[in-house]
């Protein structure tokens, strides 16, 4: 009977097979064990649970050599127990060996790469920020998290750019190197985030509010029934962006036609902001002498300037008119008239406060 193994139990009677669990260090494993009919230890077949079976895989030809000489059951189990002690606490011991110079390492890097540039380190030393200000005082951060494989996998890394920061990496890697190849791609959209920063601070940019550095695209106020949405290629920030007119067709037909007149005009070595005024012959609208408020109009519906995501796009053409819907408000007003009528995806009905005859193209669903 295994009086000190009371969790490892006789499955039959002739007491050939053992099953359940031993204790070791104060957790339990689960194993089996198969004795010959003759009963000798020699030819004992052991099953172990697999974190089990990866603690003693070192010592398989020495627990094979105590099942032939110990005289019983327990007293093998006993020594088992004892093996399994050993390399359990050699095991922990070189987890916090390796823990320690992982730690010491760290520190190293992040010494080289320099205590102002880090703004955060987790407790367990696994997760970091790190900060670097380019040449305009612009801050950016890059946030590291390490694989539980490191060095050999590449960290997780959270960036603010506007394309996706590919790391490179090999098992002798180090955040000094993860740290340049930041300040690298960093430094390639610097003419980027100038041109956006120009028109940040000289226009009245109604969105998106307040951009990150990822954001390549702006919406801004031309009047306070028009505007233009351009999207810049961020590795060609000086070519001619996408552009978009939005506001009634008697405020955007003018921009329309200034821009096919003038576009041979654009000259990629004048800043976006510069080429805009001239392309489209306009002065934009400045923070220092106007306000924002002047060309940001709420929905004529639900008299609000937001609805979730959307904002006020749609525009009576009448000129004395010129309010402004948001798209979802005004399908849903228009669908409640008796005379609306619907051809494919355009709602055809009247303006709710002139009258005037008003279109409306369902590019969401409703």
């Amino acid at each position: 009977m295994l009086r000190k193994f009371p969790c490892l139990l006789p499955k039959n009677f002739d007491f050939t097979e053992y099953d359940g669990y031993i204790q070791i260090l104060d957790k339990e494993y689960r194993m089996n064990i198969k004795l010959p009919e003759d009963g000798k230890l020699t030819d004992a077949k052991l099953t172990y649970e697999w974190k089990l079976e990866q603690i003693l895989k070192k010592y398989d030809k020495i627990l094979k050599q105590r099942l032939a000489q110990c005289e019983n059951l327990p007293a093998f189990l006993e020594e088992l127990r004892s093996i399994a002690e050993k390399q359990i606490s050699s095991l922990e011991q070189n987890r916090s060996a390796t823990y320690s110079n992982n730690c010491a390492q760290l520190i190293s890097e992040l010494e080289k790469i320099g205590w102002e540039r880090v703004t955060s380190v987790d407790a367990d030393f696994q997760s970091f920020q790190i900060k670097y200000t380019d040449e305009k005082q612009r801050p950016h951060l890059m946030k590291i998290k390490l694989h539980s494989q490191h060095p050999r996998q590449a960290p997780a890394v959270i960036v603010d750019l506007p394309a996706k920061f590919d790391v490179v990496w090999t098992s002798s890697s180090t955040l000094l190197d993860l740290f340049n190849q930041f300040i690298h791609n960093v430094e390639l959209y610097q003419d980027l985030w100038n041109n956006l920063g120009e028109l940040d601070q000289k226009t009245w940019v109604l969105e998106p509010d307040n951009p990150t550095f990822a954001a390549t695209n702006r919406r801004i106020a031309i009047s306070a029934s028009a505007s233009v949405q351009i999207a810049v290629d961020p590795k060609h920030p000086c070519t001619l962006p996408e552009i978009k007119f939005m506001g009634s067709n008697q405020a955007t037909n003018p921009l329309r036609e200034n821009m096919t007149s003038n576009l041979h005009l654009w000259n990629e070595n004048d800043s976006i902001l510069t080429n805009l005024s001239t392309v489209l012959n306009v002065a934009f609208p400045s923070p220092s002498d106007s306000k924002k408020e002047d060309f940001s109009a709420d929905c004529g519906i639900c008299y609000s300037y937001r609805l979730g995501m959307e904002i006020p796009e749609e525009v009576c053409n009448d000129s004395r008119c010129g309010q402004p819907f948001h798209q979802t408000c005004l399908i849903e007003w228009l669908r409640g008239l008796p005379s609306c009528r619907q051809s494919f995806n355009t709602i055809f009905g009247e303006c709710p406060y002139c009258g005037t005859p008003i279109t409306v193209k369902m590019s969401i669903k409703v």
